[in-house]
């Protein structure tokens, strides 16, 4: 049986009226949508927003120019070097995190320096849920801490993945277990040469780490605490195994290989979580009440 028109077109109306305001809720809702505060942690022109800590050294010594700003680069170099001689440097961004988005790009250029490990041909890394580098004895060699490891190809045609995981003085989730490995491969591709790599670091407290590497998943693990070994000359009033490292400095490395970094921001997700906030963003996962301001 057929419909009358007169009717089709009173149902259509009816219909239309029930949509509106549940449209006018979708739109609301997208409206409270916020967008993106990424920060800056370079700036371009300067690391006076950084702390160098480099093995045999006391904080804040930024032996032989080690780290320099060029060219809108973060520079690592070792040309006022002479023998390597372990040491390894790191240079830390001045405020700790703990829920965040990190994303830069690096390169390896130049040559290895003299007396640098064999094993640090062409390797670097970003150092997260780092100890205060203002805590190292001078003659601590790495911080305890988490590592993205960045490797590039060695031209032997033989895969070298990069933002792999290392554990200098902590242990990681793999799996469902502890793994027992200091370092463990990402599914990347090998980067040869001298090109730029873009990363990101996707860190929740001590619950979620992933790895990305041009915009693809390459690692994912849990519960990053502290353990393991590699790491010496630690206080050892800071040293307790099995703490979960929920928060901690961000650092990038020396280890005597040249390498370049740039691009370097963050997004926090941590925050307030109260929409009635001015401050409120939706992205956030973990709530920080304290954080939130009002309106007066």
């Amino acid at each position: 049986m057929k419909s009358h028109p007169i009717s089709q077109l009173i149902k259509s109306i009816a219909l239309a009226i029930l949509l509106v305001p549940m449209l006018a809720t979708a739109v609301k809702g997208q409206s409270k949508k916020s967008k993106e505060e990424w920060a800056t942690l370079f700036n371009g022109k300067d690391i006076n927003d950084w702390i160098v800590k480099i093995h045999h050294h006391d904080v804040s010594v930024n032996f032989g120019n080690t780290f320099r700003v060029e060219d809108g680069i973060i520079k690592v170099r070792y040309d006022q070097y002479g023998d390597f001689n372990e040491q390894f440097g790191h240079l830390y961004y001045k405020q700790p995190y703990s829920y965040y988005r990190l994303v830069m790009d690096y390169r390896f250029v130049g040559e290895l320096q003299r007396g640098a490990p064999e094993y640090t041909i062409k390797n670097s890394g970003v150092m997260f849920h780092s100890q205060d580098p203002r805590s190292m004895p001078k003659e601590q060699n790495w911080p305890i801490s988490v590592e993205m490891q960045f490797l590039a190809g060695l031209g032997d045609g033989k895969p070298r993945p990069t933002c792999n995981m290392c554990s200098p003085g902590t242990d990681v989730v793999y799996n469902g277990k502890v793994d027992p490995n200091h370092c463990i491969n990402s599914t990347s591709a090998t980067y040869e040469g001298d090109q730029w790599v873009h990363t990101e670091l996707i860190v929740m407290g001590d619950s979620l780490v992933i790895h990305k590497v041009n915009g693809e998943e390459v690692l994912r693990y849990s519960k990053p605490q502290m353990g393991g070994g590699v790491v010496t000359g630690y206080d050892p009033a800071l040293w307790e195994p099995g703490k979960p490292l929920t928060e901690g400095y961000i650092a990038l490395q020396s280890e005597g290989q040249p390498i370049d970094f740039k691009n370097i921001e963050l997004l926090n997700l941590e925050g307030c979580m109260d929409p009635k906030a001015t401050n409120y963003k939706s992205y956030f996962i973990k709530s920080k009440p304290g954080a939130c301001t009002y309106k007066k």
